[in-house]
């Protein structure tokens, strides 16, 4: 993309041309009216700094850096106004400015003069003073230690405020000439990019922000994990699992102290690891070395100022596990103020061990009790002194004598204490009865059927030939008598086979007649010649009858492409001409469904195989019984309204179906004056009676039938 090189034109084109506006002469040039400047050319720069605007809109609203921002930001802002250069200057915590990002700052010539670089300092903190943008004219200002323009540039400065106060300057380094109108442009267009700017600065703050909170959260979910259970294994496995989502590393290792080593206990992510594997040996050594000096062990990269010994066991290690950064705090038993002032050797509880495969940013320069929370090595901090006291309870907790047995014999105790003995003794009646009904109350065995409603009189159309459909006379819904067209099919391979079957026909014909003629007018024809020709009109006689018998097979075929149906009915496939319609089709492929809705309807129910043996035994004992066995079922059309049938048929073979896997049909006879609305395949929901069981089988019957084909069996 290029740009006018005439900066004020630029400009105006970005605020828009009325009638009547001037445009600002170029650098050396007179002044001009409107009309000497190309329409086209200002439309052309009008719409790229729109372009370059909406660029900047949508740059301020991304999640990048800051870095990236003022790099794309400043770009744009330059190009926009076609000037030399600029630079973004960000407040500092002790109120002065950085240089965050520059175009073509060396051209100025402040990097190389100090006295241009004071003049011009005093002049950035005059504005961030004041808050206002500024336009600064090339060599302006007082003496040489007050503030002032030193360069040869026009100097446009303005804010980036939030909540009120500049927390950031763009300077943009203009080139000199144009009028007071045009330096108005340039200042104006420059405080709407300040205002995007701004924008960014804002969101960026709140995610701050949102990021602070979230770690204050996951800090205080960490804390209320470690410390609520005191069994000491799961402590452990605590402090390494939400030790590392709260420290954001790629692994940690809980150690405990065993004689004067120190053992692997737990890994984060891992519920069990082999302890006799290379790398937990060497990080077990590691740490059995690390925890002697009594000091943190911070490995970044470089062990060079580390002791011999922790560096030869460092560098084992490193070489099998290939970890970037390391960590190895030491646990102690927290100290009372007497202890404390005592000087007296706390007592290790164990190790933590941090540990990063990847490279990331690190806080390695600055002191960790000087660093926030959010601070990686802070958090490593954090998480080893609340990792310490919960290790202590645990720990003491723990190693109580026979502390199962008290634990349980304290509980049995505090339940039959005054009142709770009675309330114990009601619980227990309470638990008998609930299960004395469970083996006793007699309660309705229902077991539950998905299917479909279905019409008895269902005839499927298959097409009786391999084509493809050039018509489908009928729709979904219509009616269709016995033996009537509804479809014709075309085969191209069964028409060319014909022609060139009707062509052999034709010729074996001339031919059949040419050897006749010769027979008949041959008075002096040779007796061989004679005999050959009779025999090859013998010959060709046979053809011509198994081409006739071809023909015949072939016209059999054509037949039928002429698609009819099998019996009077409805046709109930669902868009059916828009589905088949130049399709192509095989032989024995259904194409239609067609139903008599007038006749009586039935369910098909597809049982589990599972729950066959129940539903059988209550239709044989139905049976016997001459009644019939009920099944109540409901629309999934009208789901509040419940309806009754008989179970009429069952089959006696099992079939896969969709995802319930083998299944069983089972045919319902209904009353289809019942049922508000009759349509074929109408999904239903069936509960079909099998008599009375006990209340506890009719709720368990699954688990039960469970334990005895997967448990008992076996026994």
């Amino acid at each position: 993309m290029t740009f006018n090189d005439d900066p004020a034109s630029t400009a105006v084109a970005s605020q828009g041309l009325d009638e009547g506006d001037r445009l600002p002469p170029r650098m050396g040039e007179q002044k001009r009216n409107h009309a000497d400047i190309d329409p086209q050319l200002i439309q052309e720069t009008r719409q790229q700094i729109r372009k370059l605007v909406h660029e900047v809109t949508q740059l301020s609203q991304s999640d990048c850096t800051a870095e990236e921002f003022y790099d794309g930001f400043l770009n744009r802002v330059v190009s926009a106004l076609a000037s030399a250069g600029g630079a973004v200057w960000v407040r500092t915590p002790q109120g002065g400015l950085d240089l965050a990002f520059q175009i073509n700052l060396n051209k100025t010539g402040l990097p190389d003069d100090p006295e241009k670089q004071l003049r011009h300092a005093l002049l950035l903190k005059r504005v961030l003073a004041s808050g206002e943008a500024t336009l600064s004219a090339p060599q302006s200002g007082g003496g040489p230690q007050e503030a002032g323009n030193p360069t040869d540039f026009l100097l446009v400065v303005g804010g980036i405020k939030i909540n009120g106060q500049c927390e950031a300057m763009v300077e943009i380094f203009q080139r000199p000439g144009g009028g007071p109108a045009t330096h108005r442009g340039y200042l104006r267009f420059l405080l709407q990019m300040c205002d995007l700017a701004a924008d960014f600065l804002k969101n960026r703050q709140l995610k701050n922000f949102d990021d602070r909170q979230n770690l204050w959260e996951q800090l205080d979910d960490f804390v209320r994990r470690v410390y609520a259970c005191l069994d000491l294994q799961e402590t452990i496995f605590t402090i390494a699992n939400e030790g590392r989502r709260l420290i954001g590393c790629d692994r940690v290792s809980v150690a405990l102290p065993r004689g004067s080593k120190c053992r692997i206990e737990a890994v984060s992510g891992l519920d069990s690891f082999d302890r006799r594997a290379d790398e937990i040996k060497l990080l077990s050594r590691l740490a059995s070395t690390a925890v002697k000096t009594g000091q943190p062990l911070w490995y970044r990269g470089d062990s060079s100022d580390l002791p011999p010994q922790i560096e030869q066991d460092l560098d084992r290690y490193l070489d099998k596990s290939h970890t970037r950064m390391l960590a190895v705090l030491p646990l102690y038993r927290p100290q009372t103020e007497e202890q404390t002032t005592a000087r007296e050797t706390p007592e290790l509880m164990g190790a933590l061990i941090v540990e990063q495969f990847v490279d990331k940013e690190t806080d390695a320069e600055a002191p960790a009790a000087s660093q926030p929370v959010e601070s990686p090595t802070r958090r490593i901090e954090v998480v080893a002194e609340h990792g310490a006291a919960a290790l202590t309870n645990a720990f003491d907790h723990s190693t109580l004598f026979l502390l199962p047995v008290w634990r349980k014999l304290g509980k049995a105790t505090s339940a039959l204490r005054g009142r709770k003995l009675l309330a114990c003794l009601l619980v227990a009646g309470l638990v008998a009865t609930v299960v004395g009904g469970l083996f006793l109350a007699p309660y309705e065995f229902s077991l539950s059927s998905t299917g479909a409603l279905r019409p008895q009189t269902r005839r499927e159309v298959f097409a009786g030939i391999d084509g493809k459909l050039i018509d489908v006379a009928v729709d979904e819904g219509d009616w269709v008598d016995a033996n009537s067209v509804v479809a014709r099919m075309r085969n191209p391979e069964l028409e060319v086979e014909v022609t060139r079957l009707l062509g052999r026909r034709r010729t074996l014909n001339e031919q059949i007649d040419t050897a006749q003629r010769a027979l008949l007018e041959g008075r002096l024809l040779s007796p061989a010649e004679q005999s050959r020709l009779e025999g090859e009109l013998a010959q060709f006689q046979k053809t011509a009858e198994n081409i006739e018998r071809q023909l015949v097979l072939y016209r059999e075929k054509q037949q039928h492409l002429v698609v009819r149906s099998p019996a009077r009915g409805q046709v109930v496939t669902w868009r059916v001409r828009e589905n088949l319609l130049h399709r192509p089709v095989q032989r024995g492929q259904s194409l239609m469904t067609i139903v008599d809705p007038e006749s009586s309807w039935e369910l098909e129910l597809h049982a589990p195989e599972k729950r066959l043996g129940h539903i059988q035994l209550a239709y044989r004992n139905a049976q016997k019984a001459g009644e019939t066995l009920p099944v109540d079922f409901v629309l999934a059309t009208h789901p509040g309204e419940k309806f009754e049938g008989q179970i009429t048929a069952i089959d006696g073979a099992a079939e896969v179906h969709g995802d319930d896997g083998n299944t069983v049909l089972i045919r319902v006879a209904i009353d289809a004056q019942q049922l508000p609305q009759l349509r074929d395949g109408a999904k239903v929901t069936a509960k079909v009676h099998c008599g009375q069981r006990p209340l506890g089988y009719v709720l368990f019957h699954d688990f039960i039938e469970t334990v005895q084909s997967r448990v008992l069996f076996w026994f």
